[in-house]
Order: C-alpha cells, then sequence, then structure tokens
C-alpha cells in the first residue's frame, strides 16, 4: 500500500489539484481495468496517462485516432519479407503496458472495434496468429464530449470494456495558478521519478485481488447493479460486467485505504464511476433533463447497505 501512496505523489508532480482522479485511475490499474476519460481538449487528460506511465516505469504509447487511423494501427500487420520468404509481423501501437488512445470518438467505428479484443482478452490476433500484450497492459483513452466537431457516439459494447468513465474538469483558480507557475520552471513532468516497476505492479495486482469480500457485499453490488436494470427512468442498465467493475474497483478502494477486507463504503465512492457510462437514459429522462448522477445517487440512496464488522 505504501509503494502505491507513493505512486500517486508522484503524479501530483505533474498534475495539479485532480487527487481523486488520480486515486481513481490508480485503483483502476490495480484492478485490472481500463479507463476512459470524458473530457475538453487541454485540462491534462495526456499529462495524467504520461505521469502515470513514468512513476511506474511502463511501456507507453499514444496514438490519434483521426478518421484516417486504421485498425493495423492499432493491432499491428503482417508484410512479406523477400529475403525469409516468410510474413513478418509489424506491431501496432497497442502492443505496450499502457497506450493511450488520444479522441478515440473521433475516428471509424472499425479502429474502435479494433480495441476490442485487446481490452478484454489481452492479446491480439492478425492473420490468425495471436500474441499476448505485455503485462501490466492498460488502455486509457480519451474522448471529447458528444456534440464536438468530428465526433461520435461511441458504441455502448465499447463503452463497457472501460472499468470506469472519469471527468478532470477545469481546474480551479488557485491550481491553474500553480500550474502556471509549475511550467515557468520548465515541464513539471521531467520531476516525475520511477517509483515500482512491472515485476512489482503485478505484485499489487495480485494483493488487490485477494481483498476479501464479505458475502453481503457480494449481495449489496448485485442489488445496486439489479436496480439500475428496474429504473423506469433507465432504458439500458448495467450488466453482469458492471457488477465485476465495481467489485474489483471496491477491492482497489480497500487496498488504498490500508484495509484488506471491503467495506460500503468502498463501493460507494467508485458506484458513479463504474456505472454511470454503462447505462442509458429512457427518453422520458432526457426529456425531463434527469441526469445520471442524480439517478445513481438515488438508487444509492435507496439500496440499503450492509453492516460489515
Amino acid at each position: 500500500m505504501q509503494k502505491a501512496l507513493e505512486i500517486i505523489e508522484e503524479v501530483k508532480k505533474a498534475v495539479v489539484g485532480k487527487n481523486a482522479v488520480i486515486g481513481k485511475m490508480l485503483m483502476v490499474i490495480l484492478a485490472q481495468g481500463h479507463i476512459l476519460l470524458e473530457d475538453i481538449p487541454g485540462v491534462g487528460k495526456t499529462t495524467l496517462a504520461l505521469a502515470f506511465s513514468k512513476a511506474m516505469a511502463l511501456d507507453y504509447r499514444r496514438m490519434q485516432f483521426t478518421p484516417d487511423v486504421m485498425p493495423t494501427d492499432v493491432t499491428g500487420f503482417s508484410v512479406y519479407n523477400k529475403s525469409t520468404g516468410q510474413l513478418e509481423y509489424k506491431p501496432g501501437a497497442a502492443l505496450c503496458n499502457l497506450f493511450l488512445a488520444d479522441e478515440i470518438n473521433r475516428t471509424s467505428s472499425k479502429t474502435q472495434a479494433a480495441l476490442l479484443e485487446v481490452m478484454e482478452e489481452g492479446r491480439i490476433t492478425v492473420d490468425g496468429v495471436t500474441r499476448e500484450t505485455p503485462k501490466p497492459y492498460i488502455v486509457i483513452a480519451t474522448q471529447n464530449p458528444v456534440g464536438s466537431a468530428g465526433t461520435q457516439l461511441l458504441p455502448e459494447s465499447q463503452m463497457d470494456r472501460f472499468m470506469v468513465c472519469l471527468t478532470m474538469g477545469y481546474p480551479k483558480l488557485e491550481d491553474e495558478i500553480e500550474i502556471l507557475r509549475r511550467k515557468q520552471g520548465g515541464d513539471p513532468l521531467e520531476q516525475v521519478q520511477k517509483v515500482v516497476g512491472t515485476t512489482e505492479i503485478l505484485s499489487m495486482q495480485r494483493e488487490v485481488e485477494r481483498i476479501y469480500l464479505a458475502d453481503s457485499l457480494y449481495d449489496y453490488i448485485a442489488r445496486l447493479t439489479a436496480a439500475t436494470r428496474k429504473e423506469p427512468l433507465i432504458r439500458l442498465g448495467a450488466s453482469p460486467r458492471g457488477s465485476i467493475a465495481l467489485t474489483r474497483m471496491a477491492q482497489a478502494a480497500a487496498y488504498l485505504s490500508g484495509r484488506d477486507y471491503v467495506i460500503p463504503r468502498d463501493v460507494q465512492i467508485v458506484f458513479h464511476d463504474v456505472i454511470g457510462h454503462r447505462i442509458v437514459l429512457s427518453p422520458q429522462a432526457k426529456m425531463a433533463d434527469v441526469s445520471v448522477a442524480s439517478l445513481l445517487e438515488k438508487i444509492l440512496n435507496r439500496v440499503n447497505a450492509p453492516t460489515v464488522k
């Protein structure tokens, strides 16, 4: 747990005033998930991903998902080598530890779909040959808000692959002043030091997997996700994949709190981030201007939490 806190402190050297987002991103990494950052350009999404790659010594690659990006740019492709008479595989951008897919909702649906197997299965198949991705493997995708120029909605199947959807938002006034100060002294990313390597990250992920959940916590998580399917103002509720993601994130939240067991509060603090992007509002909710956040808060208040001793 101490190493996890040190990672957070290193990332904070480059990213000012976003402690909650930094903590939740580390939870996702420890829970072996993927992250969707939905926000306007220029608020530090790329800086955040780079800071994590430096603090955790991860092999990092970034791809700008413009409309002309092809699926093979992501997965790689085979070329014929005349000297050997054989096909040689040329790795795509996604074969690394930390893959930043920038503005994923600006590219074609084919290219978006190319990420599905990689994110879900941790492997890439090209010309019938399957290759494992390096371990650990994390995808951080950014998308501009729907309605921005050149954007299109991600399909529900792809949204469901992301463990959480986070928003950074504009910095507070005092934080923006601090950002300006730090930029005058050079690139803040240069101050970020390595804390752990891949072996230690994998060890931390195994520790998170062993965090204990009482049966009452499994029941609580299942009742929360089931409530999203019964809510009249929600057209599409969270799938069992959402329940699994909520369980893993709760374990990671407990780990960062220094506990080896989950309490209801661990589930509650990540509920909005895990479930919010997995549900689709009904037309009636949209007409009444009801927000996803208000509905999820209503569900949290309505579903009784267990007492864990």
